[in-house]
């Protein structure tokens, strides 16, 4: 069954390929402040705690803009989107405030009689949560904050429209009677010990790893070294690989896609829209793989750009190796050495991922590499049942409880893994926003500690349980 299609739909520049990108991870839409810059169609999909829907970027509606032949062209893909979408979300910008283009496409939105969703973007602070109210005007009842940007409020708006598409959607984890996890750790007949099995499916299907990395550090040649032969062209000059190349390949009865990507370079120094391009597809690469192998020069060293794209990966939620090629270029133990530590400190928010040491022109590594990436994979995959984990958890909270918030106490019912790739973790409380970030990476930093999960980002995410008697009360 085909899942439900979501279309984003809004004026120009109101945020809409940000929003696009945050929900299905990683970077599929060029983003950029130039107003019309997403001219066609762009599909992605996402998963809500259960709930799959497929989600469609559109460029900005402008009836001003329509005028031009491009103009026009962004207009019929947007009607096209909204024609065969199930459900639509109108995005608008809570910062300029409302105008007469938002109420055009709000009552164009009203009279296809489809579920419509308004989200307030750029509300990056509740200080500025009553910039919300000037848009209940346009008469979609609830109007959802957010910030596309910083992820604030997606939660919300997920999850309303998760309940719409979805209506016999069922929650990822049990619901209990008692108060607290040491009640609930005493009654493990009732939690569910057992995680869903693999998919099988999943499991027979080619892994897919993606080489990615700034221009001229290794990755075609890396590829070409891997399946014997010169399947991505190598030369010296950046920029010779434009689209990504996919390459099926096999060794030890493991099946791969090998994916060759062109070199992502700062926009400041992207000049070539053909190269503009060729970086946009590079980075959606990123969220169609696996595994990303993070290429870099080791005769150059990591710098901030790796630093960039390596927060890519970790934000689409994709495993990840960091392969320092041509390290045969580098001799004496005091110059790697000093690699090594340039190498720690330019990914210190990313001590769960592997490094190592390879030369694609010599092959030195390569087989060690492919071993990083079973790894990885494996850990991406893996699931920890509820029991085992709530057991984890009551050590968890001896050994430091949730902080108070607003002077009462916060209290975590239970943790359950919600989903793999990456394992996404739900402490169901009594409060929401109880829960610091801190809180939630210290959580985060002691699952590393017990489970592992080397090579892969996990997700620590908080949930409110709803209070039954209050409901019955009701």
């Amino acid at each position: 069954m085909t899942a439900p299609l979501l279309a984003v739909i809004g004026r120009p520049n109101v945020g809409k390929s940000t929003l696009f990108n945050r929900i299905v991870g990683g970077r599929p839409a060029l983003v950029h402040d130039t107003p019309g810059l997403t001219r066609d169609r762009r599909y992605g999909e996402a998963e809500y705690f259960g709930t799959e829907m497929r989600i469609v970027d559109t460029g900005g509606l402008d009836l001003e803009a329509q005028r031009d032949v491009i103009g026009a062209g962004i207009h019929r893909q947007a009607l096209r989107a909204i024609d065969e979408a199930d459900a639509l979300l109108l995005v608008v910008d809570g910062t300029t405030g409302l105008t007469a283009v938002d109420h055009d496409l709000a009552k164009q939105l009203r009279a296809t009689g489809k579920p419509v969703f308004l989200a307030v973007n750029k509300i990056d602070h509740q200080t500025r949560d009553h910039m919300v109210h000037d848009f209940h005007r346009l008469g979609f009842g609830e109007a959802y904050p957010i910030s596309a940007a910083h992820g604030r409020g997606i939660d919300a708006l997920l999850e309303a429209i998760a309940n719409v598409i979805d209506p016999n959607r069922t929650v990822p984890a049990p619901q209990k009677d008692e108060d607290d996890i040491t009640s609930y750790l005493g009654d493990e007949d009732d939690a569910p010990e057992e995680s869903p099995a693999p998919d099988p499916h999943e499991a027979s299907q080619p892994l897919r790893v993606a080489f990615v990395g700034r221009p001229n550090a290794g990755k075609s040649s890396l590829t070409n070294r891997l399946i014997g032969e010169e399947r991505s062209l190598v030369h010296h000059e950046a920029g010779t690989t434009t689209d990504p190349v996919d390459t099926p390949f096999s060794i030890g009865g493991r099946d791969y896609v090998l994916v060759d990507t062109a070199g992502i370079r700062r926009k400041a120094k992207i000049d070539a829209d053909i190269e503009k391009l060729s970086v946009t597809m590079a980075l959606s690469q990123i969220e169609r793989a696996d595994v990303v192998v993070l290429v870099i020069d080791a005769e150059i060293g990591p710098a901030e750009q790796d630093a960039r794209i390596a927060g890519m990966v970790e934000e689409s939620g994709r495993a990840l190796v960091i392969a320092l090629n041509k390290s045969d270029r580098i001799s004496g133990d005091t110059a790697k050495s000093t690699l090594r530590e340039l190498t720690k400190d330019t990914f210190h928010f990313l001590t769960w991922a592997p490094t190592t040491l390879i030369s694609a022109q010599r092959g030195d590594g390569v087989d060690r590499l492919l071993d990083l990436v079973d790894q990885v994979h494996k850990e991406a995959r893996r699931r920890i049942t509820t029991g085992e984990l709530n057991r984890f958890f009551a050590e968890v909270i001896e050994e430091m409880p949730p902080p108070l918030y607003n002077g009462r106490t916060v209290r975590v019912t239970y943790i359950t893994q919600a989903t793999i790739k990456p394992p996404t973790f739900v402490l169901m409380t009594n409060k929401e926003d109880g829960l610091a970030p801190q809180y939630r990476r210290f959580v985060s930093n002691r699952l590393r500690e017990r489970y592992g999960f080397r090579g892969t980002p996990i997700r620590v995410v908080v949930k409110a349980r709803k209070d039954r008697h209050k409901e019955g009360a009701d």
